[in-house]
């Protein structure tokens, strides 16, 4: 179990270290080239960087609960993790008109994917890991 664990919050770190240097670093190129970001202008710079800048947070907490899997800091790590994608699917759940079927229905799948998958983990690590383990396992 811890195997699966550790797995699901690297990818999602890794996900979260894409997407942050990537707003952070290149935030017009994010705008411009991802599908959906401009159905919603206009373009602001300083919020894309600032977006980057909090998604590359929590892929440091995510890194953390990777590294350490206490239960307390990985549900913490993936409760973060989830307080921006419930809203992102939300979103995207009542905005899919713009796109034609296939790209919208994989847009969808992917971010109903982004919350189940955390909440998975969450309930695999309430039952699989001590609250007080000590260091790297």
């Amino acid at each position: 179990m811890k195997t699966i664990i550790r797995t699901a919050l690297l990818a999602l770190a890794a996900l979260q270290l894409t997407l942050g240097v990537w707003t952070s670093f290149f935030p017009r190129s994010f705008y411009e080239d991802v599908p959906t970001v401009d159905w919603t202008p206009p373009y602001s710079e300083h919020l894309f960087r600032d977006f980057g800048g909090v998604t590359l947070g929590t892929a440091v907490m995510l890194l953390a609960a990777a590294y350490w899997l206490d239960r307390r800091l990985v549900i913490l790590a993936l409760a973060a993790y989830l307080t921006f994608s419930v809203p992102h699917a939300i979103f995207h759940s009542e905005h899919l008109m713009e796109d034609s079927p296939g790209p919208s229905a994989t847009l969808l799948i992917l971010v109903i994917l982004s919350v189940l998958l955390p909440l998975l983990v969450i309930w695999i690590s309430w039952r699989a890991l001590a609250t007080d383990t000590p260091g790297p396992r």
